[in-house]
Parts: C-alpha cells; structure tokens; sequence
C-alpha cells in the first residue's frame, strides 16, 4: 500500500513541475495529517529525497511533520532529523478516557511524554501539541487535567482549538455521539478562558488565533515582528503566496485561487492514470476576493486591519456586521481602521467573518461547517 501511494505522490509532483517549469525554491515542507508516521522511515526518506533533488534547497529552508503519539518511532524521528526537519506537531486532544472513547483517540500522558522528550533529544527544536475544548463528554475539569499534564511536558507551542462539530458531513468520523454529549456554550466558554489563563501564567503568549508559544520560539518572535503568516497548515514563520499540496484531499494555493484534490484514494488514482491532475474542485479569487483575504490575514496574525481598497457598500457591510463586537467592547473603529481589543481575540474567528462577504451570501443556502465560541 505505502509504495503505491509514494509513487503516486512523486507522479502528481512531476506534473506540477512539467506546468512550473522552472526549478522551484522549496520554501517549507510540511507533512500533515499524522499519515508520515504511518509510512516506513525508508519510504519517507525515499519520497523526500527524490522531491528535493527537484528544487532549490535555500538556507533557511523550514521542514515540519505531524506525528500520531502512538505511531511515530525513534527510526521515524531520527530518519526525519536527518533530512532536516526540526519541528514535529503532535495530536493529543485530550487526556481523558471517557472523552478518548467518544472521539475514538487513545494515546496515554505518559506514550506522549515519552515521544517529546525523545523529539528533544533527538534534536527538534520546536515540539508542539495540539488540544481541543468542546469535545463530547469533556468536563472543565477534563480541560484542566489535559492543561495541567501539558504544562508538565512544555511543549514549544500549543494549539489550543474549539471543537467543530458537523454531524451532515459525509465521512468525518464524528459518530457515536450527538449534540446532547457536547459542552453548552457556557461551558465551552469555561473551558476556553481556564485553559488560557493557565496557559498565559505558565508562560505561553497567545498568538493568532488558538496558538499559543513559549517566549523564545521562532512563532512568537514572528508575532512580535509583525511577521506571522497563516496557510491552510496554520501559522508560520516562512511567507509564500504558492503552496502545493500532494496527496488525497490536499489543498493547493497560488494565492491567486485555491483547488482540492480528490477525497477518495480510487478518484485520485484514477486521475493520475489519465496523466490528470487530481482536483476535485477549486476557486480563482476577484479582486474583491484578494482584498478581503488580506484583510482577514491581518486580523488572524497581528489582531488589526483596515477597510482601504473596498466598495463602499462593501465596507458599510462590514462595518455594520462590526457594530455588535464595537458595542460589546472587543474591538475599536476608528478612521476605517480596526483593531482587535484584547478581550477580543476569542471572538477573532468570529471577527473575520464579518469581513467573508462570500461566507455570508452562502449562509442563507446552507449550514456553516464550523461552530464558533
């Protein structure tokens, strides 16, 4: 299976090549979704090798992956360190069992301790864990336990993420439960502001939106310098408006439009037997499009943007949809200018959609695919 599927990775790599033409400059590597630690540490290295002997490797070339707790081994580590990556993202959600049952997500505090002290002494810079409030079952005393183990092991970053529950999406894994099994809102709010707060006294600043980094990380730093940018994978530190995504259901961006690959294995093989692309589906970007995109970046890395380069009707829009957090006190407008108070930053999802002109045009067709605080 695993050879199959590289071969298929690396035939998708040479088409985008054949259409960039030129040597590409290979930025950032990051390999998603927990599946590298599934593959054999010699077929990684396998595929990595044969991709950046097709580009330009510059010197402050960033490589990252995401690794099941369970799943990733010494060999997995180490094969990965040797070809430079240095910033490893681990799923944890949250440590306690009964909520582990119900998310169907089991990795003990002490397999995910053990995996990041042997990612430090291997040599990775930055390790980070990933965490979830909102999720069924969980208590605020679940929260807690989850933050207080966290805390004991230091992560370098932490995202610290609101649980989207869609249940009408087809082949999302959210079963054997339901609405009755998740948190209220009140309590979601509970679990969001406690895990913050004993986050910040610990040390960790909150950047963007559900990030949070230790002072001395290159995350930080770059949110300190106004120089955080965010992509499909989340925030970083290496700024590119082109990103290719390789694989099942990847995302691609030219920053000028958008497209997914197919979802299922068979669809996306049998579009590259036909020497086709594997896109399923995608989107190219007006001008109105590209505006407001840079304007919700901005919110999401340095919490302020403006209205300059909008309609006017478009900017009325917006600024009456912004009337409601102005009221409550979480933002301030002043000369078209807005600026993300501190008691803000937890509604800033929220913020950024009363700029997504497209997002509410929709809203009256369709469910949202997400649910805010």
């Amino acid at each position: 299976m695993e050879i199959p599927y590289i071969e298929a990775l690396l035939k998708e790599w040479n088409m985008y090549l054949d259409i960039l033409q030129d040597k590409p400059i290979l930025k950032e590597i990051h390999l998603g979704g927990g599946t590298p630690t599934f593959f054999d540490p010699k077929h990684l290295k396998y595929l990595l090798d044969t991709i950046k002997k097709t580009c330009e490797i510059p010197e402050d070339v960033s490589y990252s992956f995401e690794g099941h707790p369970n799943n990733t081994t010494t060999d997995h580590l180490q094969t990965l360190r040797q070809l430079g990556f240095d910033r490893v993202s681990y799923g944890i959600q949250d440590y306690s069992p009964k909520v582990q049952i119900a998310i169907h997500r089991f990795q003990s505090f002490e397999t995910v301790k053990r995996i990041t002290e042997k990612s430090r002494l291997l040599g990775y810079t930055s390790v980070s864990h990933d965490l979830i409030y909102g999720l069924p079952l969980q208590t605020l005393q679940d929260v807690i336990s989850t933050i207080e183990k966290t805390i004991e092991i230091m992560p370098d970053r932490i995202a610290f993420y609101s649980y989207a529950h869609v249940p009408w999406t087809k082949g999302n894994g959210q079963r054997g439960y339901d609405e009755k099994d998740l948190p209220s809102p009140d309590l979601k709010r509970q679990q969001y502001e406690m895990g913050k707060k004993m986050l910040e006294e610990k040390g960790y600043i909150e950047i963007g939106m559900d990030h949070f980094a230790l002072s001395e990380d290159g995350l930080t730093k770059a949110f300190q310098n106004q120089n955080l940018h965010r992509n499909f994978m989340g925030y970083t530190t290496t700024k590119t408006e082109k990103m290719i995504g390789l694989g099942v259901s990847a995302i691609s961006d030219s920053w000028f439009g958008f497209s997914q690959n197919h979802k299922n294995l068979k669809d996306y093989y049998t579009s590259l037997s036909k020497n086709e692309l594997p896109v399923s589906r995608g989107h190219i970007l007006n001008k109105t499009d590209l505006i407001i995109r840079r304007k919700i970046l901005n919110l999401m890395c340095h919490f302020v943007s403006d209205l300059d380069g909008l309609d006017i009707s478009d900017q009325l829009e917006i600024k009456s949809d912004l009337a409601e957090f102005k009221t409550d006190d979480l933002i301030n407008i002043e000369d078209d200018m807005i600026q993300v108070k501190t008691t803000g930053k937890a509604f800033i999802r929220n913020i950024c959609m009363a700029f997504d002109l497209r997002l509410k045009a929709k809203q009256t067709e369709s469910q949202l695919f997400s649910m805010t605080i």
